[in-house]
């Protein structure tokens, strides 16, 4: 009955937004291409000519992880340029910024328990982790630092160890199964949300956590962090051989990985932290002398390994890491390609579109985002095979070094269009970026992010995909993409709403982000609704609205 009610209320709510928080002035005019242009988008995008799953195949299968700076990355940034250049769009290249820091490859990993009996372990080491001098073997010894006095118990037990640092997890059984879709309940409320708060997003990391602490608690949060530091470098003191750690989340053999940590001298303040240039990360080739050899492990095997050593017995393993840094170019690189615009009055105008290319390296790095990049890549493909001519420019933009802070899409937003108080002439020929970075769902609707003057334009735009079941518009934001490098300096950037799937339970960050995790016919959905949207986005005669028109 609930259900029911709500389905009423949310029929009523899409015949009456329009008109009220997404009001609108009667006498504009929204651009919206012709029946039969939209028409043979879909045919050509959820038809048999797709070439997503083709585009996904090679990226994850072929090229794999594709770790910011490592080898992977840059044949990614090669292919992803020649294949677009392959279709007709043009310009196609590569563009540095940086420096980043030093890459990193794993050339060979193995690693398991050999007494009292051979236990094979799931595990992976983490990224910019040392090698170990060949295969070693120790004694694993959990350490378990809550106070400064929990050094003593320690000291001269260590050397040549495989040091346990996190505690086991408990694992509870998925009575309701893991891959979920929006249902229409939940897409009201996004409907309904009212405007977020924050304007752009634009205040750093560091700035949003000072906001939220009160001295006691910044006193407190202070003094884990610094004796989290002081128990890694009291471990690299005393000789451990390797550390690892116990899979955040994720279970059935599900590990999810990310950097190695480094021994850093304990922090005085936030800024230590979180500014850059004031602690070594594990890219920095300064950092190797401050780190040992590290892994992650699956909880499965991490837990019995705790049990074990709870219940008294001696347990040795076995690991061997052999990694390898390239300090060759430092730089990192996104590729970008277009399709020329056509009007002599509007094709220096930008439409852009876009998705991170680099991943992390326990899988394909499929979800987390070759799907993205294959999706924007597709789109611009099915506006090229169509032959349409676009009025403004559409460049498609392939990001890295998103997952260390949305690198590659901040520098290029700083060099193209500047910053919020130093405005580049190229900003005002700008007219939306389009991006896609949460998995393998289909599109649902688009976060606004604020930007109510919008809304008009993409229901108009969404009406043809609304029994696709793309209809929704929400003014909330949506964080943790490169959308936010444009929308922190105002220009208009845009997420899709997407359907979660699996994707935080499973294969954000983790060893199962491979390609037989997506969806095909989602991602083909997805491209389709991507070229309508930045198609029309290019056609129009005015540019999208901004946040402050």
């Amino acid at each position: 009955m609930l259900k029911r009610k709500l389905l009423i209320i949310y029929c009523l709510y899409a015949l009456v937004l329009p008109s009220a928080a997404f009001a609108r002035n009667p006498d504009s005019e929204i651009y919206q291409a012709p029946q039969e242009v939209i028409d043979n988008i879909k045919k050509e995008g959820m038809g048999p000519n797709s070439q997503v799953m083709k585009t996904m195949s090679y990226l994850t299968d072929v090229i794999g992880g594709r770790l910011t700076n490592s080898p992977n990355m840059k044949r990614a940034n090669l292919w992803t340029r020649d294949t677009m250049s392959g279709w007709g769009l043009k310009n196609a290249h590569l563009e540095a910024w940086g420096p980043f820091g030093r890459g990193w490859s794993l050339k060979h990993f193995s690693a398991g328990v050999v007494s009292q009996q051979a236990i094979p372990v799931i595990a992976y080491p983490k990224a910019w982790s040392p090698s170990t001098s060949g295969e070693i073997t120790g004694d694993v010894v959990h350490v378990d630092i809550k106070t400064e006095a929990d050094f003593s118990k320690y000291r001269g037990k260590l050397k040549g160890a495989i040091v346990f640092v996190s505690n086991a997890r408990r694992l509870k059984a998925d009575f309701d199964g893991k891959a979920k879709r929006f249902t229409d309940e939940q897409l009201l409320l996004m409907a309904n949300a009212s405007k977020p708060r924050a304007a752009r997003g634009g205040a750093s990391r560091l700035e949003r956590i000072r906001a939220r602490m009160t001295p006691a608690r910044l006193k407190s949060f202070l003094e884990a962090r610094a004796l989290t530091a002081n128990a890694y470098k009291f471990m690299i003191a005393e000789g451990a051989a390797v550390i690892v750690d116990n899979s955040r989340k994720g279970e059935g053999g599900t590990v999810f990985v990310s950097g190695a940590r480094v021994a850093n001298d304990p922090p005085k303040s936030l800024e230590d932290i979180f500014d850059r240039g004031r602690s070594l990360t594990a890219r920095d080739k300064a950092a190797e002398s401050k780190m040992i050899p590290q892994m992650t492990m699956a909880s499965e095997d991490y837990n019995r390994i705790m049990r074990m050593v709870k219940l008294g017995e001696k347990v040795k393993m076995f690991v061997n890491i052999k990694a390898q840094y390239h300090d060759e170019d430092l730089m990192g690189y996104n590729t970008i390609a277009e399709i020329p615009g056509t009007d002599p009055k509007l094709k220096d105008e930008v439409v852009m579109l876009g998705g991170h290319l680099d991943s992390w390296h326990a899988s394909g790095g499929a979800t987390d985002n070759a799907a993205g990049c294959a999706v924007a890549m597709e789109a611009a493909r099915i506006i090229v095979k169509l032959g349409l001519k676009p009025r403004r420019t559409i460049r498609v933009a392939l990001w890295s070094g998103e997952e260390q802070g949305l690198n590659g899409s901040r520098a290029y937003v700083k060099q193209h269009f500047g910053e919020t108080n130093a405005k580049k002439p190229a900003y005002e020929k700008f007219s939306a970026y389009y991006n896609m970075d949460n998995g393998t769902g289909k599109f649902r609707g688009v976060y606004l992010q604020g930007n109510s003057g919008v809304a008009p334009i993409f229901r108009v735009w969404l009406a043809p995909f609304a029994k696709m079941g793309a209809s929704t518009l929400t003014l909330r934001n949506t964080g943790g993409t490169d959308h936010l490098a444009f929308d922190a300096i105002g220009l208009p950037g845009f997420q899709f709403i997407q359907d979660p799937i699996e994707y935080s339970p499973v294969t954000h960050h983790s060893n199962q982000d491979n390609y037989d995790r997506i969806q095909p016919g989602d991602l083909k959905h997805n491209a389709t609704i991507m070229a309508a949207f930045v198609y029309q986005t290019a056609m129009m005669d005015q540019k999208i609205p901004r946040k402050d028109q």
